[in-house]
């Protein structure tokens, strides 16, 4: 039967996604009452700037009273999209004990706080949804918490950052400087004015704190994360990757260590191979790659970013909130009953290429050689080149440690005969 009574949605945040989300809310109306078993209302707007034109929305629900908002006992759901920490999470933690579920977009807030907020919505029996947080309007956060709820995951490695997944595509096809690919993505409205979050890998890292707590069943948050940004990849290092038939990605991988009892997450640039599914992955769109024990490898692709993207993801949580509501149910809270360590990124084993400047003269190939076999790195391939008497050699690994690599370097850097390190990069996919 359905109930005619509206459910009653409270928005904090009338931004990019808040504006679209209100829309959407709005010109889907009657499919989300039939889809949901009753109307929602959008019974009030929380902005700071309320004399700014929203085109659609009811003058009389802005406020710029967040607080008063969300302590009303009438409100069923908050969607928050304001994104940071405070008020962000004040305002959710208010909005949890006054009876209100929550959908929220913000990653940031839950790679940090996602435990205090689960705790909390636990507590006072309402649900936590943010399928929105992590990679837009990919269904990924639902799929990795419910239908592989009985899986072993293993993996997760995936491209969760358009902005710069658009500019190492952009290097990789047309062979631009990071800078001038930078110019273009701002130029294009991919790129913030200030691109710190995004290029030295702050938002993937946040995402990778998400999806790791998610598939391990491990509370991992945001300074668990291993984060290097990508402001250092060179037109130098996309040439050798293609001589070695690969691409360069900024990924933020999730994994289990092979005896199961640790995990790790990092974010860093990477080579990958041609033939790995991420490699195609262009522009600003974001991909992501599972593997378990039981499904195998599945990958998950679409837009990641953007107000439509992002708010189809947030209306999906809500459709599933209000349902909830109505039979008086919650959906799947925090998992992290594994309570796995996270290993630091010493302990991570992968292949590298390391590019070094050195002296075109007999001997020297020896010496590196020599270096890396007292650390226990074991090398692949090697390849030199040399002019003038200097020359360059680039040297890929078999599987070694992070710890051990770092050695090796330190090590090499005291010959006589490297003049510098030019370029380290790790190798994944494979």
């Amino acid at each position: 039967m359905m109930r005619t009574r509206p459910l009653k949605v409270a928005l904090l945040g009338c931004g990019v996604v808040g504006s679209e989300v209100a829309r959407i809310m709005t010109t889907h109306a009657d499919d989300l009452t039939a889809r949901i078993g009753a109307p929602v209302e959008l019974a009030g707007v929380a902005v700071r700037r309320p004399d700014r034109v929203r085109e659609g929305i009811d003058p009389s629900l802005v406020t710029t009273d967040a607080t008063a908002l969300v302590k009303r006992g009438d409100i069923d759901v908050v969607v928050e999209v304001i994104g940071g920490i405070e008020p962000a999470r004040s305002l959710i933690t208010t909005a949890l004990e006054h009876g209100a579920s929550v959908v929220s977009a913000n990653k940031a807030l839950l790679a940090q706080d996602g435990a205090a907020l689960h705790a909390a919505a636990e507590e006072h029996g309402r649900d936590l949804y943010y399928e929105a947080a992590v990679a837009g309007a990919i269904p990924l956060i639902r799929p990795l918490r419910e239908s592989l709820a009985g899986d072993k995951i293993n993996r997760v490695m995936g491209i969760v950052n358009g902005t710069t997944n658009f500019i190492l595509d952009k290097m990789d096809s047309t062979g631009a400087g990071y800078q001038e690919a930078l110019d273009e993505a701002t130029a294009l409205g991919y790129a913030e004015a200030d691109p710190t979050a995004d290029v030295e890998g702050f938002d993937a890292a946040a995402k990778a704190a998400i999806l790791a707590g998610i598939a391990f069943h491990t509370r991992v948050r945001f300074d668990d994360v291993y984060r290097e940004g990508m402001t250092e990849v060179t037109a130098a290092d996309f040439a050798s990757a293609k001589e070695m038939g690969c691409t360069i990605k900024l990924l933020a991988i999730c994994e289990r260590a092979e005896d199961g009892e640790s995990v790790t997450a990092r974010v860093h640039p990477a080579m990958i191979p041609l033939s790995h599914p991420l490699a195609s992955v262009r522009g600003a769109y974001n991909a992501v790659f599972v593997e378990s024990d039981a499904a195998g490898q599945l990958m998950f692709y679409g837009p990641g970013a953007g107000g439509s993207p992002t708010a189809s993801a947030v209306l999906g949580d809500l459709v599933a909130v209000c349902r909830n509501r109505l039979s008086g149910a919650t959906g799947p809270g925090e998992s992290a009953y594994a309570a796995l360590p996270v290993s630091p990124m010493g302990d991570v084993v992968t292949r590298y290429h390391i590019s070094l400047d050195v002296a075109d003269k007999p001997g020297v190939l020896a010496q590196v050689a020599t270096v890396f076999a007292e650390h226990g790195v074991s090398i692949d391939t090697v390849r030199q080149q040399g002019k003038d008497g200097e020359a360059s050699l680039v040297v890929v690994t078999h599987r070694a440690s992070d710890a051990a690599l770092t050695g090796t370097v330190e090590a090499l850097r005291k010959l006589d005969t490297v003049r510098g390190v030019a370029s380290i990069m790790r190798v994944e996919g494979e």
